[in-house]
């Protein structure tokens, strides 16, 4: 709809044509979400409704850097606890302790961090103890 509403011509009519218009073009044939109901109609009405669905999409988060970080920190626990081998509890706990040195060093804005890199060989020790006798 880029062409601009004639002279003499109501805005209701001229935004019924441009809606029929392209309808008969097909512009509204293959939209996301035809014949779906639409979701989310039984919660309450958020004015962000849109911004929190998109931040949603997109991987993003409104949470501040230290927040994420820790818990991101609480996934890798979770993750090595549950880790397959080894090598992957230490790649695991390397990779989240990069990230957290990398904040004491330069501290992103927000709340105090207020985590320390873990001991990998605490963490190894750990994940060893809990796993049965025979597959140890």
């Amino acid at each position: 709809m880029t062409e601009r509403k004639p002279p003499g011509i109501s805005f209701e009519t001229w935004a019924d044509r441009q809606i029929r218009e392209a309808e008969e073009r097909g512009d509204f044939a293959d939209l996301p979400g035809k014949g779906k109901p639409l979701p989310h109609l039984n919660r309450p009405y958020d004015e962000l409704w849109w911004v929190k669905e998109k931040m949603s999409r997109e991987g993003l988060s409104f949470l501040p850097p230290t927040l994420v970080l820790r818990k991101e920190a609480e996934d890798a626990l979770a993750a090595a606890a549950e880790a397959p081998s080894e090598r992957a509890v230490r790649e695991i706990i390397a990779d989240v302790n990069d990230k957290i040195r990398e904040a004491i060093r330069h501290p992103p804005p927000g709340p105090p961090l207020h985590l320390a890199p873990f001991d990998a060989d605490e963490i190894v020790r750990e994940w060893r103890e809990r796993r049965p006798e025979d597959q140890g």
